[in-house]
Protein backbone atom coordinates (compact mmCIF):
# COMPACT_ATOMS: atom_id res chain seq x y z
CA UNK A 1 0.00 0.00 0.00
CA UNK A 2 1.41 3.55 -0.69
CA UNK A 3 1.93 5.91 1.28
CA UNK A 4 0.28 9.12 1.83
CA UNK A 5 1.97 12.32 1.89
CA UNK A 6 1.83 12.85 5.54
CA UNK A 7 3.30 9.09 6.89
CA UNK A 8 6.00 10.12 3.81
CA UNK A 9 6.49 13.28 6.20
CA UNK A 10 6.28 11.19 9.72
CA UNK A 11 8.99 8.77 8.53
CA UNK A 12 11.45 11.05 6.99
CA UNK A 13 11.51 13.27 9.80
CA UNK A 14 11.31 9.84 12.44
CA UNK A 15 14.67 9.10 10.30
CA UNK A 16 16.67 11.92 10.94
CA UNK A 17 15.24 12.79 14.86
CA UNK A 18 16.71 8.89 14.90
CA UNK A 19 19.85 9.60 13.20
CA UNK A 20 20.27 12.76 15.84
CA UNK A 21 19.54 11.25 18.77
CA UNK A 22 22.28 8.16 17.79
CA UNK A 23 24.57 10.29 17.47
CA UNK A 24 24.12 12.11 20.85
CA UNK A 25 23.90 8.61 22.65
CA UNK A 26 21.11 7.30 24.75
CA UNK A 27 18.71 10.81 25.39
CA UNK A 28 17.03 11.47 28.70
CA UNK A 29 13.41 11.15 29.92
CA UNK A 30 12.23 13.67 27.47
CA UNK A 31 14.44 13.56 24.65
CA UNK A 32 14.00 15.11 21.22
CA UNK A 33 12.59 11.88 19.72
CA UNK A 34 10.29 11.02 22.70
CA UNK A 35 9.13 14.18 22.03
CA UNK A 36 8.62 14.27 17.97
CA UNK A 37 7.16 10.70 18.97
CA UNK A 38 4.67 11.79 21.61
CA UNK A 39 3.36 14.88 19.48
CA UNK A 40 3.39 13.22 15.95
CA UNK A 41 3.59 9.27 15.67
CA UNK A 42 -0.03 7.73 14.40
CA UNK A 43 -1.90 5.43 16.68
CA UNK A 44 -3.11 3.57 13.95
CA UNK A 45 -0.07 2.70 13.03
CA UNK A 46 1.83 2.26 15.98
CA UNK A 47 0.31 0.02 19.24
CA UNK A 48 3.55 -0.34 21.29
CA UNK A 49 5.03 2.25 23.78
CA UNK A 50 7.52 4.38 22.68
CA UNK A 51 10.43 2.98 22.37
CA UNK A 52 13.50 5.34 23.13
CA UNK A 53 12.03 6.43 26.43
CA UNK A 54 13.37 5.77 29.60
CA UNK A 55 15.93 3.08 27.58
CA UNK A 56 19.62 2.80 26.91
CA UNK A 57 19.92 2.76 23.10
CA UNK A 58 22.84 1.90 20.83
CA UNK A 59 22.96 0.37 17.11
CA UNK A 60 26.97 0.19 16.48
CA UNK A 61 29.27 -1.49 19.11
CA UNK A 62 30.71 0.75 21.95
CA UNK A 63 33.99 0.78 24.00
CA UNK A 64 34.46 0.52 27.36
CA UNK A 65 37.54 2.52 28.54
CA UNK A 66 40.01 0.16 30.51
CA UNK A 67 38.20 -3.08 29.19
CA UNK A 68 39.71 -4.74 26.06
CA UNK A 69 37.15 -6.86 24.05
CA UNK A 70 37.03 -10.35 24.03
CA UNK A 71 36.10 -11.07 20.42
CA UNK A 72 35.90 -14.87 21.09
CA UNK A 73 32.45 -13.52 23.06
CA UNK A 74 29.09 -13.79 20.91
CA UNK A 75 28.26 -10.65 22.89
CA UNK A 76 28.31 -8.58 25.79
CA UNK A 77 27.22 -4.76 26.94
CA UNK A 78 27.02 -2.61 30.30
CA UNK A 79 24.08 -0.49 30.62
CA UNK A 80 23.72 2.35 33.49
CA UNK A 81 19.84 2.18 34.42
CA UNK A 82 20.08 5.65 35.78
CA UNK A 83 21.78 7.39 32.94
CA UNK A 84 19.84 5.63 30.63
CA UNK A 85 22.79 5.00 28.77
CA UNK A 86 24.53 2.33 27.43
CA UNK A 87 28.07 2.20 28.89
CA UNK A 88 29.16 -1.24 26.57
CA UNK A 89 28.31 -2.61 23.49
CA UNK A 90 29.53 -5.70 21.65
CA UNK A 91 27.36 -7.20 18.95
CA UNK A 92 24.19 -6.47 20.93
CA UNK A 93 21.82 -6.62 18.02
CA UNK A 94 22.77 -10.26 16.96
CA UNK A 95 20.55 -13.36 17.47
CA UNK A 96 21.91 -15.53 19.07
CA UNK A 97 20.84 -18.77 21.58
CA UNK A 98 20.43 -18.01 25.07
CA UNK A 99 20.26 -20.97 27.45
CA UNK A 100 18.64 -20.35 30.31
CA UNK A 101 18.63 -16.68 30.83
CA UNK A 102 15.40 -17.31 29.00
CA UNK A 103 13.66 -18.01 32.20
CA UNK A 104 14.19 -14.08 32.73
CA UNK A 105 11.05 -13.79 30.17
CA UNK A 106 9.33 -16.37 31.67
CA UNK A 107 9.21 -14.84 35.47
CA UNK A 108 8.30 -11.88 33.83
CA UNK A 109 5.52 -13.70 32.07
CA UNK A 110 4.58 -15.57 35.46
CA UNK A 111 4.37 -12.56 37.80
CA UNK A 112 2.85 -10.72 35.29
CA UNK A 113 0.08 -13.17 34.55
CA UNK A 114 0.02 -15.22 38.14
CA UNK A 115 -0.45 -15.72 41.57
CA UNK A 116 1.94 -16.26 44.03
CA UNK A 117 -0.18 -17.48 46.33
CA UNK A 118 -1.60 -20.21 43.88
CA UNK A 119 -0.67 -23.95 44.49
CA UNK A 120 0.93 -25.81 41.27
CA UNK A 121 0.42 -29.48 40.60
CA UNK A 122 3.32 -30.95 38.51
CA UNK A 123 2.75 -32.98 35.90
CA UNK A 124 4.91 -35.81 33.75
CA UNK A 125 5.91 -33.40 31.53
CA UNK A 126 7.62 -30.93 33.78
CA UNK A 127 9.67 -33.90 35.75
CA UNK A 128 10.96 -35.23 31.93
CA UNK A 129 14.27 -34.04 31.14
CA UNK A 130 17.55 -35.88 30.75
CA UNK A 131 19.76 -36.56 33.57
CA UNK A 132 22.19 -33.72 33.25
CA UNK A 133 19.38 -31.00 32.68
CA UNK A 134 18.95 -28.35 35.51
CA UNK A 135 16.72 -29.01 37.74
CA UNK A 136 15.02 -28.53 40.88
CA UNK A 137 14.06 -32.05 42.32
CA UNK A 138 10.26 -31.60 41.21
CA UNK A 139 8.02 -35.66 41.46
CA UNK A 140 5.04 -36.13 39.32
CA UNK A 141 1.96 -34.74 41.57
CA UNK A 142 3.66 -32.73 43.79
CA UNK A 143 2.19 -29.66 45.11
CA UNK A 144 4.13 -26.49 45.27
CA UNK A 145 3.26 -22.58 45.77
CA UNK A 146 3.81 -20.83 42.45
CA UNK A 147 6.31 -17.91 44.68
CA UNK A 148 8.47 -20.91 45.57
CA UNK A 149 8.41 -22.27 41.55
CA UNK A 150 9.74 -18.79 40.61
CA UNK A 151 12.32 -18.99 43.75
CA UNK A 152 13.13 -22.32 41.99
CA UNK A 153 13.49 -21.17 38.34
CA UNK A 154 15.73 -17.92 38.70
CA UNK A 155 17.83 -19.06 41.86
CA UNK A 156 18.46 -22.71 40.94
CA UNK A 157 17.17 -22.41 36.92
CA UNK A 158 15.23 -25.44 37.49
CA UNK A 159 14.08 -25.97 33.90
CA UNK A 160 11.29 -28.56 35.87
CA UNK A 161 10.29 -25.20 37.19
CA UNK A 162 9.45 -23.87 34.14
CA UNK A 163 7.63 -26.23 33.00
CA UNK A 164 4.82 -26.76 35.61
CA UNK A 165 4.63 -22.58 35.81
CA UNK A 166 3.85 -22.40 31.91
CA UNK A 167 1.45 -25.26 32.34
CA UNK A 168 -0.27 -23.34 35.27
CA UNK A 169 -0.11 -20.19 33.97
CA UNK A 170 -1.87 -21.15 30.59
CA UNK A 171 -2.86 -25.02 30.74
CA UNK A 172 0.07 -25.75 28.24
CA UNK A 173 3.52 -24.96 27.28
CA UNK A 174 2.60 -23.93 23.68
CA UNK A 175 0.39 -21.49 25.11
CA UNK A 176 2.74 -20.10 27.43
CA UNK A 177 5.16 -19.52 24.42
CA UNK A 178 2.81 -18.01 22.82
CA UNK A 179 3.02 -15.26 25.74
CA UNK A 180 5.90 -14.99 26.05
CA UNK A 181 6.23 -13.90 22.81
CA UNK A 182 3.68 -11.10 22.80
CA UNK A 183 5.18 -9.91 26.19
CA UNK A 184 8.61 -9.75 24.46
CA UNK A 185 7.61 -7.99 21.61
CA UNK A 186 5.09 -5.41 23.81
CA UNK A 187 8.59 -4.86 25.52
CA UNK A 188 10.48 -3.58 22.22
CA UNK A 189 12.42 -7.37 22.28
CA UNK A 190 11.56 -7.74 18.94
CA UNK A 191 14.56 -9.68 17.62
CA UNK A 192 13.38 -12.41 20.25
CA UNK A 193 11.64 -15.63 19.47
CA UNK A 194 11.38 -18.22 22.27
CA UNK A 195 10.14 -21.74 21.43
CA UNK A 196 9.81 -23.21 25.31
CA UNK A 197 9.85 -21.16 28.64
CA UNK A 198 13.11 -22.76 30.08
CA UNK A 199 16.06 -22.18 27.58
CA UNK A 200 17.18 -25.74 26.40
CA UNK A 201 18.24 -25.64 23.08
CA UNK A 202 16.01 -25.33 19.88
CA UNK A 203 17.01 -23.79 16.66
CA UNK A 204 14.62 -21.17 16.24
CA UNK A 205 14.92 -20.18 20.03
CA UNK A 206 17.14 -17.21 20.47
CA UNK A 207 17.54 -13.30 21.59
CA UNK A 208 19.96 -10.81 21.51
CA UNK A 209 22.09 -8.90 24.49
CA UNK A 210 20.08 -6.02 24.25
CA UNK A 211 16.69 -7.61 24.08
CA UNK A 212 17.48 -9.57 27.47
CA UNK A 213 18.26 -5.96 28.57
CA UNK A 214 14.89 -4.78 27.73
CA UNK A 215 13.08 -7.29 29.43
CA UNK A 216 15.77 -7.61 32.50
CA UNK A 217 15.23 -3.79 32.44
CA UNK A 218 11.64 -4.20 32.85
CA UNK A 219 11.97 -7.18 35.24
CA UNK A 220 13.46 -4.96 37.95
CA UNK A 221 10.74 -2.36 38.36
CA UNK A 222 9.00 -5.55 40.02
CA UNK A 223 9.64 -5.49 43.64
CA UNK A 224 9.04 -9.13 43.96
CA UNK A 225 11.64 -10.28 40.96
CA UNK A 226 14.40 -8.24 42.81
CA UNK A 227 13.91 -10.23 46.08
CA UNK A 228 14.19 -13.17 44.60
CA UNK A 229 17.22 -12.62 42.57
CA UNK A 230 18.61 -11.23 45.41
CA UNK A 231 18.28 -14.47 47.90
CA UNK A 232 21.18 -16.03 48.86
CA UNK A 233 19.10 -19.66 49.32
CA UNK A 234 15.52 -20.60 49.65
CA UNK A 235 13.85 -23.36 51.59
CA UNK A 236 10.05 -24.35 49.31
CA UNK A 237 7.84 -26.84 51.51
CA UNK A 238 6.49 -29.46 48.43
CA UNK A 239 3.54 -31.96 49.43
CA UNK A 240 3.02 -35.18 47.31
CA UNK A 241 -0.14 -37.12 47.75
CA UNK A 242 2.46 -40.16 47.99
CA UNK A 243 5.50 -39.38 49.48
CA UNK A 244 4.24 -36.94 52.19
CA UNK A 245 5.98 -33.18 52.88
CA UNK A 246 9.43 -32.59 52.21
CA UNK A 247 11.87 -29.44 52.09
CA UNK A 248 13.64 -28.48 48.96
CA UNK A 249 16.65 -26.00 49.54
CA UNK A 250 18.03 -23.92 46.17
CA UNK A 251 20.91 -21.79 45.81
CA UNK A 252 21.63 -19.23 43.63
CA UNK A 253 23.29 -20.76 40.32
CA UNK A 254 25.98 -17.99 39.75
CA UNK A 255 29.37 -18.13 40.78
CA UNK A 256 29.80 -14.84 42.64
CA UNK A 257 27.19 -15.94 45.25
CA UNK A 258 28.75 -19.45 45.23
CA UNK A 259 32.26 -17.74 46.18
CA UNK A 260 33.70 -19.45 43.31
CA UNK A 261 34.56 -16.26 40.97
CA UNK A 262 36.74 -13.28 42.19
CA UNK A 263 33.66 -10.41 42.80
CA UNK A 264 33.97 -7.15 41.19
CA UNK A 265 35.50 -4.19 43.29
CA UNK A 266 33.52 -0.82 43.98
CA UNK A 267 30.51 -2.32 42.50
CA UNK A 268 28.04 -5.16 44.83
CA UNK A 269 26.19 -7.86 42.78
CA UNK A 270 22.52 -8.18 43.39
CA UNK A 271 21.97 -11.09 41.16
CA UNK A 272 20.81 -12.34 37.82
CA UNK A 273 20.43 -15.15 35.72
CA UNK A 274 22.68 -17.85 34.01
CA UNK A 275 22.35 -20.06 30.70
CA UNK A 276 24.73 -22.47 29.96
CA UNK A 277 24.85 -24.81 26.48
CA UNK A 278 26.78 -26.16 24.25
CA UNK A 279 26.18 -23.55 21.00
CA UNK A 280 24.78 -20.81 23.43
CA UNK A 281 28.29 -20.94 25.54
CA UNK A 282 28.42 -19.49 29.01
CA UNK A 283 25.74 -16.62 29.48
CA UNK A 284 25.16 -14.36 32.85
CA UNK A 285 22.86 -11.23 32.85
CA UNK A 286 23.34 -9.30 36.36
CA UNK A 287 22.10 -6.17 38.11
CA UNK A 288 24.75 -4.72 40.01
CA UNK A 289 24.85 -1.35 41.76
CA UNK A 290 28.12 0.80 42.85
CA UNK A 291 29.00 2.00 46.18
CA UNK A 292 26.57 5.02 45.76
CA UNK A 293 23.58 2.32 45.06
CA UNK A 294 23.20 3.19 41.23
CA UNK A 295 21.86 0.14 39.37
CA UNK A 296 23.90 -1.21 36.16
CA UNK A 297 22.64 -4.37 34.22
CA UNK A 298 25.77 -5.91 33.03
CA UNK A 299 25.33 -8.78 29.81
CA UNK A 300 27.54 -11.53 28.91
CA UNK A 301 27.28 -14.07 25.97
CA UNK A 302 28.93 -17.26 24.31
CA UNK A 303 32.13 -16.93 26.78
CA UNK A 304 34.16 -20.54 26.18
CA UNK A 305 34.20 -21.06 29.71
CA UNK A 306 32.19 -20.83 32.79
CA UNK A 307 35.64 -19.32 34.45
CA UNK A 308 36.53 -16.91 31.15
CA UNK A 309 32.25 -15.87 31.74
CA UNK A 310 33.46 -14.39 34.89
CA UNK A 311 36.70 -13.10 33.94
CA UNK A 312 35.38 -11.04 31.39
CA UNK A 313 32.22 -10.10 33.78
CA UNK A 314 34.16 -8.72 36.29
CA UNK A 315 36.33 -6.92 34.30
CA UNK A 316 33.24 -4.82 32.39
CA UNK A 317 32.31 -4.36 36.27
CA UNK A 318 35.11 -3.15 37.30
CA UNK A 319 35.23 0.00 34.90
CA UNK A 320 32.16 1.23 36.42
CA UNK A 321 33.85 3.80 38.25
CA UNK A 322 35.94 5.35 36.10
CA UNK A 323 32.18 6.15 33.94
CA UNK A 324 30.55 7.72 37.00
Amino acid sequence: MRCTDRRKRFFFGSFLLIGMFLIAGCAKKESIIATYEKSEYNRDLYRADLYAENLCVAVENIELPGYTTDQQLHAAGLFGVNQEQVLYAQNLHNKLYPASTTKVLTAYVALKYGNLSDVVTVSRRAVTFDVDASVCGLQENDQITMEALLYGLLLHSGNDNAIAIAEHISGSVEAFVELMNEEARKLGATNTHFTNPHGLHEADHYTTAYDLYLIFNECMKNETFLTMISQSSYAATVQNPTSGTRQLTWTPSHFYAQGLAIPPQNAVIVGGKTGTEDLAGSCLILLEKDLSGNPYISIVMGADSKPLLYEDMTAIINQIPNLS
